[in-house]
């Protein structure tokens, strides 16, 4: 049944498609890019993915997400995001649907019931919401591989507090016996004069500095599934513009129960448009 309140796509057709077949198309292209990443064997509980418009980084966030795929389907993908600040409130749209190009995705009203019982949320609704690409863009790839499933989407600051939402989500999830899948979406590094961080010069040895030390170092945070250490770390280092959201991610997907971190993809936004203002992406699985 379609939902009567539903959350409208506002980046269809400038940062993604907005058709189906033209959303098809670019996910087989990046499922047949997937084919020569090495992903680890074993149930994935869920993973890290970026959040450029597609051409950048979508062949990421794609396999990101294919590979939470199993035998038992999730009932629910619990997705956080948001350019959030410390100091910022948490967001959620607790009731509705989001729309994508293959279809509508429900909110699991359940589980936002509950935690919008125990925690402070700013409330957005369908029709009165922040513009944000962080969840939006990885919607069309949920609804994709995982036709029924529900969705809990909400941001979350850098900062301390917001591990307990993760830790909440769990514990609720188990308590409704719901089967849950968790993404943290985050981009790296924004280097270079848009972004008012020029301090390694330009070209070839600000790329390199990026990728081999800026972004290296919350990437293997990321991968020793430190939530704390990762907001930090983004805090002073400025390499994760959505820090609270990986580490939340982190941090749900430890108390369902992942234990080990595996990276599947690194690229930048360089690779494919060389200028002095670039952006790095990685792709990790739980």
């Amino acid at each position: 049944m379609k939902s009567t309140k539903l959350r409208r796509a506002v980046f269809a057709g400038s940062w993604y498609p907005s058709s189906p077949a033209e959303c098809e198309k670019e996910i087989n292209g990046f499922l047949a890019e997937g084919q020569k990443l090495d992903f680890p064997a074993g149930e994935r509980i869920g993973g890290i993915v970026p959040h450029a418009g597609w051409y950048f980084s979508g062949s990421i966030a794609c396999n990101v997400i294919n590979s939470l795929k199993s035998d038992d389907p999730p009932d629910v993908l619990v997705v956080f995001g948001m350019h959030l600040h410390p100091d910022d409130p948490c967001v959620i749209m607790a009731k509705g649907a989001w729309e994508t190009p293959f279809g509508e995705i429900a909110v699991e009203e359940r589980l936002t019931d509950e935690l919008t019982r125990q925690f402070s949320f700013s409330l957005e609704s369908f029709n009165n919401f922040a513009q944000d690409n962080t969840i939006e863009l990885q919607l069309p790839f949920i609804k994709y591989f995982f036709k029924n499933v529900r969705i809990v989407a909400m941001g979350v600051p850098p900062a301390k507090s917001s591990l307990a939402i993760g830790r909440a989500v769990a514990d609720i999830a188990k308590r409704l016996d719901l089967n849950v899948k968790v993404i943290g979406s985050t981009d790296l590094t924004h280097y270079g004069p848009n972004y008012g961080f020029v301090s390694e010069g330009a070209g070839s040895q600000a790329v390199d500095w990026v990728r081999h030390q800026n972004d290296r170092r919350i990437i293997d945070l990321m991968l020793d599934m430190d939530a704390e250490k990762v907001i930090n770390e983004a805090l002073v280092s400025q390499n994760a513009c959505c820090a609270g959201a990986a580490a939340t991610a982190i941090e749900t997907a430890k108390h369902l129960g992942a234990d080990q971190a595996e990276s599947i993809a690194y690229a930048t936004s360089y690779d494919k448009n060389p200028a002095d203002s670039f952006v790095g992406y990685v792709g990790i699985v739980f």
